[in-house]
């Protein structure tokens, strides 16, 4: 009877050892299906992360382009200011590599179309002041100043920047600068204090 008993109680905890194993492994399971959801629903979002991270990144890089063709833009008038014929063509030559490289797919339509526009515009000026005599340079250099003014109108500018203008070079003309103090790119040493701040961009 002894034994009987013994045996029976083993049996009995044998039988309850595997219930709650069981049960145990059954728990495990049903934590293990929503944890792969987790899983994928956090997949899902880091790939949405990472759009949003290239949109980011693309914009940077387009803000970037933008800001080396103004960059340029300062080179060659500051050039023309120091009246080097030399120094603008080469300025000339780098703003119309910079500007035919400009990336503008994170821009509206309306605004790309726009864009095209001035660029193409824009970048011929820049290859004609790259190979022209000083008086011609400063005539293409009156347009690309007003391109440059329609781009920044739509791409805005990285900091403070200033709309000038001299109003006895043909009629009136205007420039970007990145100070307010007068320094003529179409008469140089000749004139350089003619002109006017004209307002503030940003």
């Amino acid at each position: 009877m002894k034994n009987l008993r013994v045996k029976t109680s083993v049996l009995a905890l044998a039988f309850v050892s595997l219930t709650v194993m069981s049960c145990k492994d059954g728990n495990k399971e049903e934590h293990t299906a929503p944890m792969s959801n987790e899983m994928h629903v956090e997949g899902d979002h880091d790939h949405a992360d990472g759009m949003e991270n290239d949109e980011m990144d693309n914009s940077v890089e387009q803000a970037s382009d933008a800001n080396q063709v103004l960059a340029d833009y300062m080179v060659l008038k500051d050039a023309l200011v120091a009246t080097d014929k030399d120094a603008a063509g080469q300025a000339g030559i780098k703003m119309e590599s910079s500007l035919r490289g400009l990336n503008i797919s994170s821009y509206t339509a309306e605004q790309q179309t726009e864009l095209k526009d001035i660029i193409a515009d824009a970048a011929e000026h820049a290859e004609h002041i790259g190979k022209s005599e000083m008086d011609h340079q400063r005539e293409h250099f009156k347009t690309l100043s007003k391109d440059m003014l329609d781009m920044v109108a739509i791409t805005g500018t990285d900091g403070k920047m200033y709309q000038m203008s001299c109003p006895m070079y043909d009629g009136g003309s205007p420039w970007l600068s990145m100070e307010k103090e007068v320094k003529n790119p179409y008469y140089g040493s000749k004139m350089m204090g003619c002109g006017k701040m004209e307002k503030e961009l940003k």
